[in-house]
């Protein structure tokens, strides 16, 4: 059979249109499909609850599976199991986690002796008509629900919190530590976390993880040790929904990461979210909120001599329609690189750059 030179053409033409809509469909179907965004210690998570949601699981499920991981790990000194105690050595966990499609939502603060807080958070919002558990009870409540009481506290964890107390005061009955023969894990800590004085330290560490199905139904949960070696009973941003984690299945979900404080007081994670609502996108919620904290930090110990807040703080948020985004108060951190969270989808778990308000926290 022949073909003629009109023929031909006519085929080639179908198959370049071919070629090109098959291009036009691959990031289409990428961009239908689950995704999960995290701050950076949760590259191993996103990965695991957008592999989850992939074969259907629920998107709460999933995004708790993926904390779990990093709650289970001694190496992250931040969250979970291995997390730096409080002031009196004690590791007091808080988590929350919200579930979209049923608009409800759970969280414990202060418990003690349970590892994964999120999986108690979530008991409470499936199995009580409450949201937040505390303290004793949180405890209680996670024994009734078979789990039973565990140590937290590691040894490397301990050994931290034993040189921090060493150095609270040159008056009390500790002998300082010399510093030019530091225990192997508290030098690898105060390297990692990059403090400039031991002794006066501001930091902490959690994770937030928010999801979407290929459905669109949408889950947060964030979960964390708190600040290090806080006063007993603290509890930042993380077990409070609307400022740690907000989400609304018809609209997103955000979350954050740092100064809980100040995210309490403007109750960030549903701010975000309803940035997002009135049409902005994640990374410019994110932005929005962290302009409103700046406002509002007014007090002369929380700002540096420019009359910037003199503390960190970085937000997370995720759209029904798969947008995502996060924004950070500063963008370079202690070590002098840019921070980063973390995203999975069809393409892959990977690390993404921060926007920011302001390049470089100045206390000078």
């Amino acid at each position: 059979m022949t073909i003629s030179r009109r023929n031909l053409l006519g085929t080639a033409a179908a198959v370049a249109v071919a070629v090109k809509t098959a291009r036009a469909q691959k990031p289409a179907s990428a961009a239908n499909g689950p995704l999960a965004i995290s701050s950076a210690n949760g590259i191993k998570a996103v990965a695991k609850a957008v592999d989850l949601m992939s074969r259907g699981a629920d998107p709460l499920d999933a995004a708790i599976a993926g904390v779990n991981l990093v709650e289970d790990d001694p190496n992250d000194m931040t969250v979970g199991y291995g997390g730096v105690p409080n002031e009196e050595g004690i590791v007091q966990l808080d988590a929350s986690c919200m579930h979209g499609p049923t608009a409800r939502a759970g969280a414990v603060a202060s418990l003690e002796g349970c590892k994964n807080p999120s999986k108690i958070a979530k008991l409470v919002m499936e199995t009580t008509d409450h949201v937040l558990l505390v303290g004793p009870g949180a405890r209680h409540f996670a024994t009734m629900n078979g789990y039973p009481v565990e140590n937290l506290l590691t040894e490397k964890a301990r050994k931290v919190w034993l040189y921090w107390k060493q150095n609270l005061s040159d008056k009390d009955k500790w002998l300082e530590p010399d510093p030019d023969h530091l225990d192997p894990d508290v030098r690898a800590f105060i390297d990692e976390f990059g403090w400039d004085e031991f002794r006066k330290p501001q930091r902490g560490g959690t994770i937030h993880l928010s999801a979407v199905t290929p459905r669109g139904d949408i889950a947060g949960c964030t979960t964390t040790s708190g600040l290090f070696f806080k006063m007993p009973g603290r509890v930042g941003d993380s077990p409070i929904i609307g400022a740690g984690c907000f989400t609304d299945n018809d609209v997103g979900s955000a979350g954050s990461t740092g100064r809980g404080e100040a995210n309490i007081l403007v109750s960030g994670g549903h701010l975000a979210v309803e940035m997002m609502r009135q049409g902005k996108h994640p990374k410019d919620a994110c932005i929005e909120v962290l302009k409103r904290i700046a406002a509002t930090t007014r007090e002369r110990r929380l700002l540096t001599k420019a009359g910037r807040p003199n503390f960190g703080i970085t937000f997370y948020a995720v759209s029904k329609n798969r947008e995502y985004g996060s924004a950070s108060m500063y963008g370079l951190g202690d070590t002098g690189k840019p921070r980063r969270f973390a995203v999975a989808d069809a393409a892959g778990a990977r690390l993404e750059e921060c926007a920011h308000l302001f390049e470089r926290l100045e206390l000078k």
